[in-house]
């Protein structure tokens, strides 16, 4: 799947990278199953989700407590820093990045695609080999310049 899309690199942001019922997808085997198929395996330990709500959240268009969570672990210098590192392998060669979750919408990786479509990166889920659809914005989304937000404040007010 990921070779009809010439990808070069999988980051792998689940926070935790193991799996009970899928053990290929474990770190180590999927990095040497990746790595025999000639793509790279990197883990970016911090994009991945399971981030607990902050008591003072204000991303209150998210109703899903671990969405509301991560979308404020957004808001933070380590965030920035770990995104930095998944863009600087995009440009350096077609990527993909992937988590626990089938499909993009029940994942934390709906935002971490927002926040790369407002920076100007077209963002693409691959759903098969050959097949993929382009980003939309998750609905509680507002974007402002190359921002994204997740709150109902106003804005313009700050």
């Amino acid at each position: 799947m990921l070779q009809s899309f010439d990808i070069s690199t999988l980051a792998d942001i689940r926070r935790f990278p193991g799996s009970r019922k899928y053990p290929w997808f474990n770190k180590e085997d999927l990095a040497a199953a990746l790595e025999k198929n000639g793509i790279r395996y990197m883990h970016l330990e911090e994009l991945g989700g399971r981030r607990k709500v902050q008591k003072d959240s204000g991303n209150s268009r998210w109703r899903n407590a671990s969405f509301r969570g991560y979308a404020d672990y957004m808001e933070t210098a380590a965030f920035e820093k770990a995104v930095l590192k998944l863009e600087a392998l995009a440009l350096a060669q077609p990527t993909a990045y992937m988590c626990s979750e089938a499909v993009w919408w029940r994942c934390h990786r709906s935002m971490v695609s927002d926040y790369l479509k407002a920076k100007g990166w077209k963002v693409l889920h691959i759903m098969a080999a050959g097949k993929a659809e382009e980003h939309s914005y998750t609905s509680p989304a507002r974007v402002v310049g190359d921002r994204v937000f997740y709150s109902d404040e106003n804005l313009f007010d700050q």
